[in-house]
């Protein structure tokens, strides 16, 4: 009987492992194979130039892939000529004066250190003399100039673990979709498609998107499902659940519009090599491009089930 235990164990631990991705450094070399890997076109040309600021910065897990997700979405705009891109680290990015300046702000798995949660009180402390209350004060401001700038109309495109910035935070959850709440370990996930005839997963052909990824899981806003879903998961098929789940199908990536704004939310990826595949390729410019304002299509909420 405990061989047969001890069996079942090194089966599941060979299987856990091997649904890692290994991690590697970003190269130009990397981003060479997956430019060539990338949409010739955007799947609408903009009228005029468009402006896209990547902020990128973590306080708590530090997800290798930030650098590599960085460059693909500057490249893809470069290529297609669908936008033009900054990244920056620097918090004071919220300022309401510079982010009047771009269509869409992209959060590139802006994760925050526990239990707090909020990573614009973490960057504010790590970068200022400021005592705490005027990081208190310049946190919330900095917060709501985010807020607003998609409700008066700003495009947000929010990446993998960037739902976990301000994850204490509900007018950040209410304008994101939801929260995030843990994640089981990570190992082969197959995302099928919400609506297969929607525009936004056209990539897909139809069919199942399957990868090597951190299956989140949300709550909080998540909810009330205020949003068009995209990609979801059925988390029967998931392994190392540690709480019990109700709704057995799970969505990991939407769209929905804020205020006079849009936000496209995609969980996918945790891994550098899930973007060589073109179809991943072509939903995350796609994505982008309704963020911004150009790809028009169907985002009001779904009927809940």
């Amino acid at each position: 009987m405990r061989k047969a235990i001890l069996l079942l164990f090194l089966v599941a631990a060979m299987i856990t492992a091997s649904a890692q991705e290994e991690a590697f450094d970003f190269t130009p070399e990397w981003l060479q194979k997956i430019e060539k890997l990338a949409p010739a076109k955007a799947e609408v040309q903009p009228a005029k130039t468009r402006k896209v600021l990547i902020f990128d910065r973590f306080t708590g897990f530090n997800h290798w892939v930030i650098p590599h997700t960085s460059q693909v979405i500057k490249m893809l705009g470069q290529k297609t000529g669908a936008y033009e891109t900054r990244i920056t680290k620097d918090v004071f990015c919220f300022e309401a004066s510079n982010l009047k300046d771009y269509d869409m702000l992209v959060l590139n798995s802006t994760c925050s250190k526990g239990p707090r949660r909020d990573l614009i009180m973490d960057a504010l402390e790590e970068d200022t003399s400021m005592d705490e209350e005027q990081v208190k004060k310049k946190a919330a401001e900095l917060e709501a100039n985010l807020i607003s700038y998609v409700e008066k109309g700003g495009g947000l495109m929010v990446v993998h673990g960037a739902i976990v910035m301000q994850n204490n935070s509900m007018p950040f959850s209410e304008m994101v979709g939801g929260s995030f709440d843990y994640h089981p370990r990570q190992q082969s996930v197959t995302l099928e498609l919400a609506e297969p005839n929607h525009p936004l997963v056209k990539a897909f052909n139809g069919q199942a998107f399957t990868h090597v990824d951190e299956p989140y899981l949300f709550n909080k806003a998540y909810e009330k499902k205020n949003f068009r879903p995209l990609l979801q998961m059925d988390t029967d098929k998931l392994t190392g659940k540690t709480k019990p789940i109700d709704d057995n199908i799970r969505y990991v990536s939407w769209i929905k519009k804020h205020g006079k704004g849009r936000v496209f939310y995609v969980s996918p990826s945790h891994n550098a090599q899930s973007f060589e595949d073109a179809r991943l390729l072509k939903f995350y410019l796609d994505g982008a491009q309704y963020a911004i304002g150009d790809f028009k299509c169907d985002d009001s909420p779904l009927p809940l089930k």
